[in-house]
C-alpha cells in the first residue's frame, strides 16, 4: 500500500482526474508530508521510545507535521459535491486532518486548525449520518488518519521529571491536552464508525487489528480524563463488536495490570480499564470458566496492594462483587485475598476493605462463610479496636440483616474471638459512637445465646484475672531488684 502511494505521489496529474488533491484544495507539498500510521507508537515521553533508535533500514521516528503556509484550504462540503464525486472528498479531507498542528501555541496556525476542526466535523457528521457506505479503501485511510492523530508520544506524568516522592494521585492536578478540540473529534469519528450499523466487522477488523488495539490501550495511561472516558467507550465498543479481539484484549488489559500492580503502581487509567471489566463480567457466562478465575486470583484481587488503591477501589470492588454473583463459591477466595493484602497502618484503605467485605459478605451463602470465618473475625476484632472511623465502620457489619444473620448460624465460633474487643471498646474507648454501637452489639449477641455470652464472659474474667496477677508477679519482682540493688548500695550497681 505504501509503495502504491509513493507511485501515485510521482504520477502527474491529469486536469479531469477525480484523485487529484488540488480539486479539494491539497497540494502535492502537503501530500509529501504525509505520516503513515505504521510509524506512529503511544509512549510517555520520559520513557524510552522503540523508534527513538531504529535500526538501518526500520522505520523512522515519526516528526509531527506540521503545514507550510497556505498548503491547507476549506473543502466543500459533502452536500455540494455529486454523490459519485464524495468517496474520493471523503479521501481529501482525510488527507487534509494527516496534518499535525502545534497547538502549544494558541496563536499559531489559527486558520489551518479551524479548518482541520470543521472538516473533522464534517466527517463525523458524514459516518454519524450513514448517507453512504464508505468504501474499504476509504476505511483504511480513516483509520490511518485516526492513528496519527491519537498514537502519539505522551508526555511524562507529573512526579517523573521530579525527585520528589510520588504525591498523592487524588491531589494532583491532571494534565489536560491542549489539542483537545481535535483529539475529541478523531475519537468521535472513531467512536460512530465502530458503532455504525453499516461497519463490516469482517472488513473492519483487518484495520482495528491487535496493533491497533495495543496501541488504544497505551493511551490509557493519559493524564485527560476525557482523553480517558472516550478511550474507555470506544475500548468496550471495539469489545462488543469484534468477538475475534475479545481474549486478546482481556490478555492486554491483564498485563497493564500486572506492570501496574509489581512494577511501577503509576497509572492513569486502572479506574477505567475496570469499568469496562465490570460489564465484560457481567457477561460471563456460566459455568465459569478457570481463565476467569484466575484473572480475579492473579489481577483484580492483587489491585487491592498497590498505596493508590482509594482512586480505583469503587470499580474494583464492583468487579471483585460481580465474581461472587456470579459464582458464590468464589466468596472464600475473595475474602482471604482481601485478608492478605489487608492494611497495617493505612486506615482510609482499611475503611474501604471493610465497605468492600460487606458487599462480599452480602453474596455469600453459609458454607463459604464457615471456611473463611474464624480469620475474618480476628481481622475484625483488631478492626474494632482501631482508629474510631476503622471501629465504627466494622460495628457497622452488624447492620446488615444477611451477615447477621451468618453470624447467628455460627456464634459458637465467632463470639469467642470477638468478646474481648467488644469489653476493651466498653471498657475504655474513647468515642461515643463507638461506644454506642458496641453496646448494641453486645446486647445482639446476649440475646442470641445467654449462655454462650455468659460462658465468654466468665472467661474473659478468668483471662484479666490472670492478667492482673502477672502484672502484680511482674512488679513484685521489679521491686525485689529494686530492694537488693538498694542494699549493695553503690558498690557494683548504679540505680537509676
Amino acid at each position: 500500500m505504501l509503495k502504491k502511494i509513493i507511485k501515485g505521489g510521482n504520477r502527474k496529474p491529469s486536469k479531469s482526474d477525480p484523485n487529484d488533491a488540488g480539486l479539494y484544495g491539497y497540494n502535492q507539498a502537503a501530500n509529501r508530508n504525509s505520516v503513515s500510521a505504521s510509524n506512529v507508537v503511544v509512549n510517555h515521553a520520559s520513557r524510552a521510545s522503540p523508534l527513538a533508535s531504529s535500526q538501518p533500514g526500520g522505520p523512522a521516528a515519526v516528526i509531527p507535521v506540521v503545514p507550510p503556509s497556505g498548503t491547507v484550504e476549506a473543502l466543500p462540503s459533502f452536500r455540494d459535491v455529486p454523490v459519485s464525486e464524495r468517496q474520493n472528498l471523503f479521501l481529501r479531507k482525510l488527507q487534509v486532518c494527516c496534518f499535525q498542528l502545534d497547538f502549544s501555541d494558541t496563536l499559531k496556525s489559527v486558520r489551518e486548525k479551524e479548518i482541520k476542526r470543521q472538516t473533522l466535523v464534517e466527517l463525523v457528521d458524514y459516518i454519524q449520518s450513514g448517507s453512504g457506505k464508505i468504501t474499504e479503501h476509504c476505511q483504511e485511510e480513516m483509520i490511518k488518519m485516526i492513528s496519527v492523530n491519537v498514537f502519539r508520544c505522551l508526555p511524562p506524568a507529573s512526579h517523573e521529571n521530579t525527585g520528589q516522592e510520588n504525591a498523592d494521585p487524588e491531589e494532583e492536578e491532571p494534565y489536560l491536552e491542549p489539542s483537545w478540540p481535535h483529539l475529541q473529534l478523531v475519537y468521535e469519528l472513531l467512536l460512530r464508525y465502530v458503532v455504525s450499523s453499516d461497519t463490516d466487522t469482517k472488513v473492519a477488523k483487518r484495520y482495528i487489528d491487535h496493533s491497533f488495539v495495543l496501541k488504544l490501550l497505551d493511551l490509557f495511561d493519559s493524564e485527560d480524563p476525557r482523553e480517558r472516558e472516550y478511550l474507555k467507550t470506544i475500548l468496550h465498543r471495539i469489545y462488543g463488536k469484534f468477538m475475534v479481539h475479545r481474549p486478546f484484549i482481556r490478555k492486554a488489559i491483564n498485563n497493564i495490570f500486572y506492570r501496574f500492580i509489581y512494577e511501577t503502581e503509576r497509572h492513569s487509567g486502572i479506574g477505567e480499564l475496570l469499568e469496562i471489566l465490570g460489564s465484560i463480567i457481567n457477561g460471563f457466562a456460566l459455568p465459569m470458566k478457570e481463565e476467569h478465575k484466575l484473572f480475579l486470583v492473579r489481577a483484580l484481587i492483587p489491585l487491592h496492594k498497590p498505596k493508590q488503591i482509594s482512586v480505583y477501589h469503587q470499580q474494583l470492588a464492583y468487579c471483585i462483587t460481580q465474581f461472587v454473583e456470579k459464582d458464590y463459591k468464589l466468596a472464600d477466595t475473595v475474602i482471604r485475598g482481601l485478608l492478605k493484602y489487608w492494611p497495617l497502618t493505612n486506615c482510609q484503605k482499611e475503611f474501604l476493605f471493610l465497605g468492600e467485605l460487606e458487599e462480599v459478605l452480602e453474596g455469600t451463602q453459609p458454607a463459604e462463610f464457615q471456611r473463611c470465618m474464624v480469620p475474618l473475625f480476628r481481622q475484625i476484632a483488631r478492626c474494632l479496636n482501631s482508629s474510631f472511623q476503622v471501629a465504627e465502620r466494622a460495628l457497622f457489619l452488624w447492620n446488615n440483616e444477611h451477615i447477621v444473620s451468618l453470624i447467628a448460624q455460627n456464634r459458637n465460633v465467632i463470639l469467642p474471638i470477638i468478646f474481648e474487643a467488644l469489653e476493651r471498646n466498653i471498657q475504655s474507648h474513647w468515642h461515643q459512637a463507638v461506644h454506642g454501637l458496641t453496646v448494641n452489639v453486645r446486647k445482639m449477641f446476649l440475646e442470641m445465646d445467654v449462655e454462650l455470652f455468659e460462658e465468654c464472659q466468665r472467661q474473659y474474667a478468668e483471662k484479666e484475672a490472670k492478667a492482673r496477677e502477672v502484672e502484680e508477679q511482674r512488679e513484685l519482682t521489679w521491686r525485689r531488684l529494686a530492694d537488693v540493688a538498694s542494699q549493695r548500695g553503690d558498690e557494683d550497681m548504679v540505680t537509676v
